[in-house]
């Protein structure tokens, strides 16, 4: 029988991982409560991270979110985005038969690695998609270094 080395901190953090999936597996299928058309609710939008090249590229769906309902912040390395996706007016409550698309404020915080350039952070938004272009410094990109031979 092999000796199988016990890490109480890696079995905590699948728990977490599970119970955090399940209760936002939950919070979705349940939509939106009584209280969240009290209240405008609580939501946050789906973010993609990923590198292209020399950039990390985050995006995030804002489906019918007014780009001028959108505040992102760039503060001690962390970027913070929130806004806030407003229930159309036209339509009163009396009139919806079903609500399944969350409505009201949202926020999502993210730690940027220290290989940013945070001056030249470029944001645009469309068909819903907010995408960050958030590219890399130059003394962080990789280099060539080629090898003298000596004689």
């Amino acid at each position: 029988m092999a000796i199988v080395r016990w890490e109480p901190f890696r079995d905590l953090l699948s728990l977490q991982e599970r119970m955090n999936r399940m209760f936002g597996e939950y919070r979705q299928s349940a939509g939106p409560s009584d209280d969240d058309w009290a209240l405008g609710g609580s939501w946050a939008p789906a973010v993609d991270i990923y590198e292209q090249g020399n950039d990390i590229v985050l995006k995030a769906e804002l489906p019918g979110v007014d780009p001028k309902d959108v505040d992102i912040r760039l503060e001690n390395n962390v970027l913070s985005l929130r806004g806030q996706r407003r229930l159309e007016t036209e339509v009163k409550k009396e009139s919806y038969h079903r609500v399944e698309r969350s409505y009201g404020s949202f926020s999502r915080s993210f730690t940027l690695p220290s290989v940013v350039d945070q001056a030249a952070i470029k944001a645009e938004v469309k068909d819903g998609i907010l995408k960050l272009v958030l590219p890399k410094r130059e003394e962080a990109k990789p280099k060539q270094i080629e090898i003298a031979i000596a004689k």
